[in-house]
């Protein structure tokens, strides 16, 4: 018999069912655009990246992903030309992820659906109060999975490679605006 108490394990469950559930209503969502709620979120920190351009370690912190998953998912969309890799001059080891034009166009015509999306998926059944209690809640059990803070949008402090001028994270509101 589980030593966790009634309400700690249905709080479980229900975690378990939204971290199950949301990635594929999310991508359903977006479907008639050809893209992924991921793939989204990376070409949106591209976006919101001085120049479109972000190494590809960086970018990886910003959407919560394995250096290896990015680089796989960047493939796809650097085949589609929504992306191009080009090397990184501050370190030759380095590769950076570029928004090209068309990758900019997607951005844009996609956001509104996923916007709309995460609205009618997650926000609109709070209120200003729960969604501030969301925020809070998925920020302590993120910070307690990560505690060496390799995660930029749950660290509270950009990744230990970043750049001096990658220092924010707009996906966080607990860092200070750029």
């Amino acid at each position: 018999m589980s030593s966790l108490q009634h309400d700690e394990r249905v709080a479980v469950a229900r975690l378990h069912a939204l971290l199950e559930l949301l990635p594929t209503a999310l991508d359903r969502h977006l479907a008639g655009h050809d893209l992924t709620a991921f793939e989204y979120t990376l070409l949106e920190a591209l976006d919101e990246a001085e120049f479109g351009r972000l190494r590809l370690s960086v970018l990886a912190s910003r959407t919560n992903a394995t250096l290896p998953r990015l680089s796989r998912v960047a493939t796809g969309l650097e085949r589609r030309g929504l992306i191009t890799r080009a090397a990184c001059e501050e370190d030759g080891r380095a590769t950076n992820a570029v928004l090209t034009d068309a990758g900019r166009r997607m951005v844009d015509a996609v956001r509104p659906t996923y916007e709309d999306g995460v609205r009618s998926l997650i926000l609109g059944g709070l209120d200003p109060t729960g969604v501030a209690q969301l925020a809070d809640t998925a920020y302590a059990i993120l910070d307690r999975l990560d505690p060496s803070r390799r995660f930029a949008v749950i660290a509270g402090r950009p990744p230990a490679d970043a750049p001096s001028d990658d220092a924010s994270c707009p996906a966080d509101p607990r860092l200070p605006a750029a």
